[in-house]
């Protein structure tokens, strides 16, 4: 009997110290690598807040930009559904159905709008599970965090040998309040979250032999330093003649010089505290880039203290969108070098007056809607050379 037992506590023991090797590392999962050549593909999907059924255009456009791109992995950036408590399972089941029928890795992040609905985040989070099976790579690192689905995923190098690249998830949860209940603005990342954030990055680093591993972070509210390279501090609060958060206040002047792409269409709705966030991407140094939806016309990527701050439009038509950004943004990192990357936003506009390869018939969105967005993606990016044609002439920053 002794024998026995010494045999299967050796079992046990060979067993457990399997599961915790595997575990080491947070976010192996096995299936995400760089490709042949050397590229890693992400399609950040925000906004889609529709109804059950989502807008056949909506489920068209994805489908055939993930059939003509190929992305590794869809990373859904919240405000994904704002089907009622009754219809919230088909809608997800729909929506990750998208996902399962083309064989695509997806993970996903809430928005403030999520949850309004009467289903709580933890039901949400088991639906995408549930109907997103294998292709669904979310899980809750650690449930004691605040928010739900806070997670990372690692990306392998081509051969498989090494970690090559690691993809935060952050809830950045819904809406701030003072102690009376009051709603002050917009939630955040809270403490704990950053605190994660920091040994996930660490346990990476050593894994990694001890030398940084590039990253990217994902989340819906963005980040509060939008505000100090977009819009003019004012040194007191005007009500609502200025944007007001813990402690600073700004004016609703832009100060677009500093968008290195893109176009700003509405001001930016990061959340009321800060804790530390952004201020840890950069003493960590990992992170290349963050990106956000949640303000639905803004596509722009703007640098601060060597991290890209970069808003990706929605992809919506149950909600308020634009015609010039309305659409998805595709990210390419090359594993030669993992410290950049390339981005574009594929236009829903671009895909109506497609040559093709594209489907041309839709219910929701006419050749004259396509058009107009052209038209706008074309004046904005004048507006934007002549931004930069004053300065080189006049040294204004505007």
């Amino acid at each position: 009997m002794k024998k026995v037992i010494s045999i299967l506590l050796s079992i046990l023991l060979i067993f457990t110290h399997s599961a915790v090797a595997f575990a080491a590392v947070p976010g192996e999962n096995g299936v995400l690598k760089f490709d042949e050549n050397g590229e890693f593909k992400i399609f950040n999907i925000c906004d889609i807040q529709d109804d059950y059924p989502i807008h056949e255009t909506t489920v068209a456009f994805i489908k055939d930009m993930i059939k003509t791109h190929q992305p590794d992995l869809v990373v859904l950036g919240g405000d994904n559904s704002t089907a009622s408590k009754e219809t919230k399972a088909d809608a997800i089941k729909e929506l990750c159905e998208i996902f399962v029928d083309t064989q695509t890795y997806f993970t996903f992040v809430f928005g403030n709008h999520d949850d309004e609905q009467g289903v709580s985040r933890e039901e949400l989070f088991n639906m995408y599970k549930l109907y997103g099976g294998k292709y669904c790579l979310a899980y809750d690192a650690v449930p004691s965090l605040t928010g739900v689905g806070t997670h990372n995923l690692t990306v392998k190098s081509s051969d498989g040998k090494k970690i090559a690249y690691n993809l935060y998830m952050f809830d950045s949860n819904s809406y701030s309040y003072d102690d009376e209940g009051n709603r002050l603005g917009y939630d955040c990342v809270h403490a704990d979250q950053v605190e994660w954030y920091k040994n996930t990055s660490a346990t990476v680093k050593a894994a990694n032999g001890g030398e940084t591993v590039k990253a990217m972070a994902f989340q819906h509210i963005i980040v509060q330093e939008i505000n100090e390279v977009m819009f003019y501090e004012f040194p007191f609060a005007l009500g609502e003649a200025t944007r007001n958060y813990e402690g600073k206040s700004y004016t609703y002047l832009p100060f677009v010089y500093n968008i290195k792409e893109g176009y700003l269409l509405e001001a930016p709705c990061p959340g009321y505290y800060n804790y530390g966030q952004f201020d840890a991407f950069v003493e960590t140094g990992d992170v290349v880039a963050t990106f956000s939806g949640h303000d639905h016309l803004n596509s722009f990527i703007v640098e601060v203290d060597g991290v890209d701050i970069v808003n990706t439009p929605g992809c919506t038509f149950g909600s308020y969108g634009d015609p010039a950004t309305r659409g998805i943004r595709m990210i390419t990192i090359n594993e030669a070098d993992t410290s950049v990357y390339e981005t574009e936003i594929l236009t829903i506009s671009e895909y109506v007056l497609g040559d093709g390869e594209y489907l041309t018939e839709f219910g929701d969105y006419t050749k004259a809607d396509a058009v107009l967005g052209l038209f706008e993606m074309d004046f904005f990016n004048l507006y934007f050379q002549l931004t930069d044609l004053i300065y080189l002439l006049t040294g204004v920053k505007l």
